[in-house]
């Protein structure tokens, strides 16, 4: 159905499936990494490998995916560092040779401004965010060329990329790194047939946001009713429809799209992170004089 391009009737959302595929997952283990991994085992994914640094969480995560014609399993790995990166392409090779689709999810998002952020910090936002999905394209593109896979990954950036959140210092710069790194691999890699996207989401709900807002931000149990309260559309990003255009990239529903960086907010990269919510105007005083 890849090649052919045209609508089939009875099979409407074929692009969409996984049907056969092999699938690796970082940060699978909860929040927008486990829905993706959910919906790709719910279109038939035949295998995905969740990536996780917490055995008891990523084992459960697996556990509760794992059947139904779904092999789904988990490993540890600590993608700070370039053994952790590393692990994660020899554990695919190893347990099944092959690969179609690589979802890179996991990431460092805790805070740090210009004022404070330290040489350590930096370290570990640059390794997360940037080295570690850079060696996964390198390493998983080399399996999929081996194997004349035509495959996809998808990176997940931030819309924060654009700038201007104060507390997001060494976030931003990592997060915009990404846009290069997509271009150039999509560019390096399209004669071998492998796509490569990006996919910019903006405040989602998920448990790591959660730790996030109570750790740095003092956040009491229900700020995210209150933060929902405050957004254009009454409620945060949910994991859930972030993974449906995640795995709109990765599966032949996006055709040849590759080397993409999409925006999936409710805001506008311009109007800053404080702007009001407010419906503009229809219609100003001076339009009748």
């Amino acid at each position: 159905m890849a090649n052919d391009q045209v609508l089939h009737p009875d099979a409407p959302y074929g692009y969409g499936s996984f049907a056969g595929k092999t699938c690796v997952v970082t940060g699978g283990s909860q929040g927008l990494g486990y829905a993706v991994a959910d919906l790709m085992k719910a279109r038939g994914a035949a295998a995905i490998l969740l990536i996780g640094r917490e055995v008891a969480k990523g084992e459960a995560a697996a556990a509760s995916l794992d059947g139904d014609g779904c092999a789904a399993s988990f490993l540890s790995a600590d993608l700070s560092t370039t053994m952790g990166a590393e692990s994660v392409v020899s554990a695919v090779d190893e347990r099944y040779g092959t690969v179609d689709a690589l979802a890179a999810c996991a990431a460092a998002t805790w805070r740090g401004t210009v004022w404070n952020t330290t040489g350590p910090m930096w370290d570990e936002m640059l390794a997360v965010n940037v080295k570690a999905p850079g060696l996964l394209i390198s390493g998983i593109a080399k399996i999929m060329t081996r194997e004349r896979v035509a495959g996809s990954i998808a990176l997940v950036g931030s819309i924060a990329h654009h700038g201007g959140i104060g507390e997001l210092f060494p976030y931003v710069v990592a997060k915009h790194a990404l846009e290069a790194m997509v271009r150039h691999a999509a560019y390096s890699l399209r004669m071998e047939h492998i796509r490569v996207n990006l996919i910019n989401p903006g405040w989602m709900d998920t448990p790591a946001e959660d730790a996030i807002q109570k750790r740095f931000h003092d956040a009491p149990d229900d700020w995210l009713e209150t933060a929902e309260a405050g957004m254009a559309f009454g409620r945060l990003l949910k994991p859930q429809e972030v993974a449906r255009g995640l795995c709109f990239m990765l599966s032949d529903e996006s055709g040849l799209m590759s080397g993409a960086s999409i925006d999936f907010d409710q805001t506008m990269p311009a109007q800053g992170p404080h702007a009001p919510f407010e419906s503009i105007p229809r219609s100003f005083p001076w339009e009748n004089s």
